[in-house]
């Protein structure tokens, strides 16, 4: 790819700075400028590209060829990406699972319309999990796929915690099951409840004077939440949160266990170590950018989904390339 792919960033969050950060390490990319809800000017980036507000997005339509979406998915992404994709191509990290299609067909009628490229739910999962998901259960379809996340920070159940009575601050890891992945390992499809593969541990600063037991209950009988889960509960300080607790690490695990032949296991797993879940999805999204890039010069417009989109349009290599170096 000769011309280098034009970035912009819309919402300038965990993700956001994320992106910023790891833009840098793609040279046939180049970020043009920080899209924001927030007064420009308030507005402090660790890069020189122009801060801009969003009501000003369509005077930037011929300078960005793409703009990677880094809002919320409960209100954000549903308003906002549909109004984007009438004016560029875009990606986004939307993570409702349940309300993906409906999701999809918003987007894809505004960017059908547009003749933009809106690719929907990247990430890792949504995402790279879902790849995963996909290719095994085309090549073993009578098995059983089971996905663990974690160990890490769900950053909705700990902003739940925090909104609790007595509640100063507070950070919650999701946990897969060890006992569970182990006998999906072994191969004997179990039939488990969500409870049954993940606990979820909690440390929590409480408010001066506050009950701490009430604290407990309130968080262990969040519906929802907590209260179908085996759930832990630490009281820290806040220099124990701040110095032990200060990264975003998460991950998980992807497996799918069948039989072929006359009762031969066969096993696929997949996993993610994440010490900095922002930065990571960061750098899914702008490899999906690149593919939305090619797509829409391909005339591949609409919405599109992991799915949708060969490896080699992911990478920043050539066809020769890639067929040298990583076939």
């Amino acid at each position: 790819m000769n011309e280098k792919v034009r970035i912009g960033i819309c919402g300038y969050g965990n993700l956001g700075r994320g992106i910023e950060k790891e833009i840098v390490k793609s040279q046939d990319m180049e970020l043009v400028g920080i899209f924001t809800r927030r007064y420009p000017k308030d507005l402090v980036t660790a890069s020189s590209v122009p801060v801009i507000s969003t009501n000003d997005m369509e005077q930037w339509k011929d300078k960005i060829d793409v703009v990677i979406m880094c809002g919320g998915s409960a209100t954000d992404l549903p308003v906002q990406v549909p109004k984007v994709a009438d004016m560029f191509n875009t990606v986004d990290s939307f993570d409702t699972h349940a309300k993906i299609p409906e999701y999809f067909e918003a987007v894809n009628e505004k960017a059908t319309e547009a003749g933009k490229t809106s690719v929907i739910s990247g990430g890792w999962d949504p995402g790279m999990f879902s790849i995963m998901r996909a290719y095994a259960n085309a090549i073993l379809p009578e098995g059983g796929t089971y996905t663990f996340w974690g160990k890490g920070v769900s950053q909705g159940h700990s902003d739940a915690i925090r909104r609790v009575a007595g509640v100063k601050n507070a950070i919650q890891y999701t946990i897969p099951i060890e006992e569970a992945m182990e006998q999906v390992r072994n191969g004997e499809n179990p039939q488990l409840t969500t409870a049954e593969k993940h606990l979820r541990e909690c440390f929590v600063v409480a408010e001066d004077g506050a009950d701490k037991a009430e604290i407990e209950k309130q968080i262990k009988t969040m519906p929802n939440y907590f209260s179908d889960y085996n759930t832990i509960v630490h009281f820290i300080t806040e220099e124990e949160l701040k110095v032990e607790h200060n990264k975003m690490p998460h991950g998980g695990f992807v497996i799918h266990s069948a039989e072929t032949g006359e009762g031969n296991k066969q096993i696929i797993e997949y996993s993610l170590k994440l010490e900095s879940n922002p930065e990571f999805t960061a750098s899914v999204l702008i490899a999906l950018a690149r593919a939305a890039y090619k797509m829409n010069k391909a005339g591949q417009i609409g919405a599109k989904t992991v799915f949708d989109i060969p490896p080699a349009m992911l990478s920043a290599k050539t066809a020769e390339e890639l067929r040298k170096e990583l076939l």
